[in-house]
């Protein structure tokens, strides 16, 4: 059995945990039962949470990350401790524009003229991005240089890539659908880019993968079980939405622990 004792997680709100309590850090939108914190309690461990709502993966490499608050952020790489010996990655949502795509488009039919719809525009000026061959490998880049980074950084560390879980599998959601048929399937084509930018990083980097995406099939959003926040309209909780629940993180958590023990 192997032992970690200083574990880093790195990564987007995928990672943080925007709306599952308790918050450790409200700038950061970070959690303190996300999946990494759940991991370090289910191995014994230090951890040092570096993840940051809203990150991309240039904000974990290089780029500053200032948030709406006015708070700045370093990148995150900067922060990974040269003894540690596990590094948890999950990034790449927010390059190819996935949860803000989806939350803009719920936005904009609830309150189409409100605060949020418009700031939303506002940063979707282009529309919903269509993920390309050449974005799903930025990101794979992206991934690549962050595991590159953390090696350089750490270099008895353990890396591991985990992919998105599962936000939607296609099924029908009724006589009121959150998305029309046509945002479900770019929304879609959005979550099998990332999930092909994680596999293309891991292999081309060496870095293990948990395939967080694979563990949430039948947990998207409509299930009976699901491992995400659904729509949550309000200021308060909005960030919220379409990111991983409780029960989300505490799956990854458990195939984390399964996979590193």
């Amino acid at each position: 059995m192997t032992e970690h004792r200083k574990i880093v997680g790195l990564g987007s709100s995928f990672a943080a945990g925007p709306g599952v309590e308790p918050v450790e850090d409200a700038n950061a939108m970070r959690s303190s039962r996300n999946y990494a914190h759940l991991l370090a309690d289910r191995l014994g461990a230090e951890l040092t949470d570096l993840s940051v709502s809203g990150a991309t993966t240039a904000t974990i490499l290089h780029t500053p990350q200032t948030i709406a608050a006015g708070v700045e952020f370093p990148p995150q790489i900067d922060g990974v401790p040269p003894d540690a010996d596990l590094v948890t990655v999950t990034a790449g949502g927010n390059d190819l524009q996935f949860a803000g795509s989806m939350l803009h488009a719920a936005w904009s039919r609830f309150e189409p003229d409100g605060p949020i719809a418009t700031m939303l525009t506002q940063g979707l000026s282009g529309g919903v991005p269509e993920p390309t061959e050449e974005s799903v490998d930025a990101v794979a880049r992206g991934l690549v240089a962050i595991v590159a980074g953390v090696r350089a950084r750490a270099e008895n560390a353990r890396v591991v890539l985990v992919d998105y879980l599962t936000v939607l599998d296609g099924r029908d959601h009724g006589e009121d659908p959150l998305f029309s048929d046509a945002e479900t399937a770019v929304f879609l084509r959005i979550q099998d880019a990332l999930v092909r930018g994680h596999e293309i990083a891991a292999e081309r980097a060496g870095a293990e993968l948990v395939r967080a995406s694979k563990l949430s099939t039948g947990h998207g959003l409509g299930s009976t079980e699901p491992w995400v926040f659904g729509f949550q309209p309000s200021v308060k909780k909005t960030a919220s939405s379409f990111h991983p629940n409780e029960a989300g993180m505490s799956a990854i958590a458990d195939a984390l622990a399964a996979r590193v023990r």
